[in-house]
């Protein structure tokens, strides 16, 4: 179950000035270690630290690919990939570009494949309004727009996100 609290957009330059959208109300971020403990009581056939060692190895040599000039995939996962964040405007000519002048820097990124693809989720995905217990009432001063709300569905008794 997801759940979510609502924001109001406070963005005076958005469209969507005034408007709510709900987001999801994260109650805590899973470690490294945790999935590797998580992973053994699923019967792995491994120890906790022998999964977490192979985990931390993936991490690296997924970095040292993505370095290298290659995408990495891990099926009904992620296809991970590296982007590069130009300044805005860019450069009048070929040799008006230089790396120093243009470029901003390098960006992560992480596209679902397989059971993660947003299809799926939604098919398994049910929503419920945030209690008024937790810390996550806050108002977002920026955003909005499509990626804060949308077609969500589902109600806030909660429910499938696509029924």
């Amino acid at each position: 179950m997801i759940s979510y609290v609502l924001k109001q957009n406070k963005n005076p330059h958005s469209v969507s000035k005034g408007n709510w959208f709900a987001y999801p109300d994260i109650k805590q971020t899973v470690t490294l270690s945790k999935l590797a403990e998580l992973m053994c009581l699923h019967n792995t056939g491994f120890s906790k630290g022998a999964v977490n060692g192979l985990l931390t190895d993936m991490v690296s040599i997924i970095k040292e690919q993505l370095l290298d000039g290659k995408n990495v995939k891990i099926a009904d996962l992620a296809i991970f990939s590296l982007g590069i964040k130009n300044t805005k405007g860019g450069a009048d000519s070929e040799e008006d570009f230089s790396v120093v002048k243009n470029i901003q820097g390098v960006k992560f990124r992480a596209r679902a494949t397989g059971d993660l693809i947003a299809k799926n989720l939604n098919l398994d995905a049910s929503l419920k309004k945030a209690s008024a217990n937790t810390n996550s009432h806050s108002e977002t001063t920026g955003g909005g727009g499509n990626s804060g709300g949308g077609n969500s569905g589902g109600s806030s008794e909660g429910g499938p996100v696509n029924p």
